[in-house]
């Protein structure tokens, strides 16, 4: 009895031990990748103090970094002759019978994984805050254990119950619309204690948010796309944490956050937010600091990127998510906050591993010259290399808003478009930029034209038409404002009607919606399903015409099929004198009107339409 009492107290020996080391990160791997040496992440406590070894010959133990907290341990492994299975990895303190181990699994890579394809200006992107797109799945309303409980959709910063399933479900939707890809705003754990809806101050980097649903949901998500020949673009946050992240409890090493010892006596140092330190020749050393390492928000942990361990960290988990979601894109947030040369490693790393994948960064700017500079390939004076494929084009949105809400005047009105178009020269590749009229920070267009449905017309249709990759944000189809409280946040995202059980108006079907609504969502179908097979408005060239007496044209052409736009924002209709576009070389060629389906022969004169838009196509 004796010995059988020794062996059960040695189990518990061993099952208390076990369960010290709390996490190991990334939580799996792959054989077959660039990477194949892995910087673990093992927590748990005084993990320190033991030694790790791994007795599979294939794979060693390259490197074991200690820091200042004994909670940590950095061990980094070469998986590069591994196969595919779970192996374990011994912890041994000297001296001590209480040792253990931990399962770690190497996975196989998805075929043809290297080579995929991210999202390019063939794509439209529909950007959607879960949290306020559709609620399938109510039990994951409220979670216990999480700081903010319930949902009140009353109130525009609190939980509103939109989940990963609640995108599944209307898969069918978003393809019928003409989408080719899904942007959803970060859906990782959030445990912050008030407007934690949406996402953006993360306190988890591996964990989907169980109010959100599971990671089986979002790898569901994933694959409907797939089927349905679209892309899931994973939002990600390299700059910042939120407060409650568990790394905030008991930090890595003393330069884990930026601003570290300020925070720990009850300090904070706010970012600058002077963008343009990162490209000014001129600026000093503390503007630059202060930009890079101040924290954007005080709930919000700057991350230091300079610490070679947590930037391992954030290029694994921007690659595991990539393997796991079998993603078609990473849009990145605010930029240019993080360290610079780190952003450019991190990008460059995830392109080494995927060279046809697209990342894009929101560079807040709508000054034309900071946001070619993060483009990757340009020719920056600094002697910068991004690696980054796109940036967004926050110049082009204002100007698409100032041109159709503006009087027609010599520098007003629709030259607004056809001037910022032109600044193209200074982007490496135009058609890589990210184009978008409004999205979930900025006003909706519906507001920003005063409610004005022909300018909304004008600005979104336009925008469609360029050498860019085009963005929707939900419910721009049905012309949802927030107009109440104009670039309020809260408003900008609200619930999408027909997402929740009993909701009067259902936009996926069409019940409820106003005249004006339906005529907007048929509208918007009709041109995004013609894009879909357009190779002209895919990558072809790009003509267009000064604005004159209140009308704008722009041409797309790629072999036989030539795309043609025309804007009037004249209150009647106007004969245009098509001689003027005779390099084109359109006379005498037939001709379909997409949003009528008219066909007739271009001579020498058009009418257009009143104040609105006109898309012909040789395609017929």
């Amino acid at each position: 009895m004796k010995k059988l009492g020794f062996i059960f107290l040695l189990l518990c020996t061993f099952n208390i031990q076990a369960q010290k080391v709390e996490r190991v990160e990334p939580p799996s791997w792959w054989v077959g990748m660039e990477h194949n040496q892995i910087e673990l992440m093992v927590y748990g406590e005084n993990i320190s103090q033991h030694t790790p070894s791994i007795k599979n010959k294939n794979i060693a133990i390259k490197q074991i970094k200690k820091t200042q907290n004994k909670n940590y341990l950095f061990v980094t492994i070469d998986v590069s002759k591994a196969q595919a299975g779970t192996f374990k990895i011994d912890f041994k303190k000297k001296g001590k019978r209480n040792n253990f181990s931990v399962d770690y699994e190497l996975k196989e890579r998805k075929k043809d994984s290297k080579n995929r394809i991210g999202f390019n200006s063939s794509d439209v992107i529909y950007l959607i805050t879960p949290d306020r797109f559709a609620n399938a799945d109510t039990s994951n309303d409220s979670v216990e254990g999480l700081n903010e409980q319930g949902i009140d959709r009353k109130h525009d910063y609190a939980r509103h119950g939109g989940d990963i399933k609640g995108i599944t479900n209307h898969v069918d939707y978003i393809q019928n619309m003409g989408f080719t890809a899904v942007w959803p705003t970060p859906v990782l754990t959030n445990d912050m204690k008030e407007s934690s809806y949406h996402g953006y101050a993360m306190t988890d980097f591996y964990q989907v948010d169980p109010r959100f649903g599971s990671l089986e949901d979002y790898k569901e998500l994933s694959s409907e796309l797939k089927k349905s020949n679209m892309k899931l673009v994973m939002d990600q946050v390299a700059n910042h944490i939120g407060l409650e992240h568990w790394w905030m409890k008991d930090l890595p090493t003393n330069d884990w956050v930026n601003f570290q010892e300020e925070h720990l006596a009850g300090k904070f140092v706010n970012t600058n937010h002077r963008r343009t330190t990162n490209q000014d020749s001129y600026a000093s050393k503390s503007d630059k600091k202060l930009m890079n390492e101040g924290w954007f928000v005080s709930s919000m942990p700057d991350l230091n990127q300079n610490n070679p361990l947590l930037a391992t960290y954030l290029i694994q988990n921007s690659i595991w998510w990539i393997e796991t979601l079998d993603l078609g894109g990473i849009r990145q947030d605010t930029y240019p906050y993080p360290d610079k040369h780190f952003m450019s490693n991190w990008a460059g790393e995830i392109m080494k591993e995927y060279p046809n994948f697209s990342i894009v960064g929101e560079e807040w700017s709508y000054n034309p010259l900071l946001v070619g500079y993060w483009q990757d390939g340009a020719n920056n004076k600094d002697g910068y290399k991004s690696n980054l494929k796109s940036s967004m084009d926050f110049p082009m949105e204002r100007a698409i808003i100032e041109a159709v809400n503006e009087e027609e005047k010599w520098d007003t009105g629709l030259v607004k478009m056809y001037e910022g178009l032109a600044n193209d020269f200074h982007y490496t590749n135009p058609k890589d930029i990210l184009i978008f009229v409004d999205n979930h920070d900025k006003s909706r267009i519906f507001t920003e034209t005063k409610e004005d449905i022909a300018k909304t017309k004008m600005a979104v249709s336009y925008m469609l038409m360029l050498p860019r990759i085009p963005q929707l944000y939900y419910g721009t189809e049905i012309l949802m404002e927030d107009t109440a409280k104009p670039g309020d946040h809260g408003l900008i995202r609200s619930d999408f009607p027909g997402g929740w059980k009993n909701d009067k108006v259902n936009a996926f079907t069409g019940k409820g919606l106003s005249k004006d609504q339906k005529g907007m969502q048929d509208f918007l179908k009709t041109i995004l399903n013609y894009r879909k097979t357009s190779e002209a408005i895919h990558s072809g060239k790009t003509v267009h015409f000064a604005p004159d007496f209140a009308t704008y044209t722009l041409f797309r052409i790629k072999g036989d099929e030539i795309v043609t736009f025309i804007l009037n924002k004249n209150e009647e209709e106007y004969e245009l004198d098509l001689n003027r576009f005779e390099e084109i070389g359109l006379k005498g060629k037939k001709v379909k009107n997409i949003l009528t389906n008219k066909t007739f022969t271009w001579k020498e004169k058009l009418k257009v339409k009143a104040n609105g838009v006109t898309i012909l196509t040789t395609k017929l």
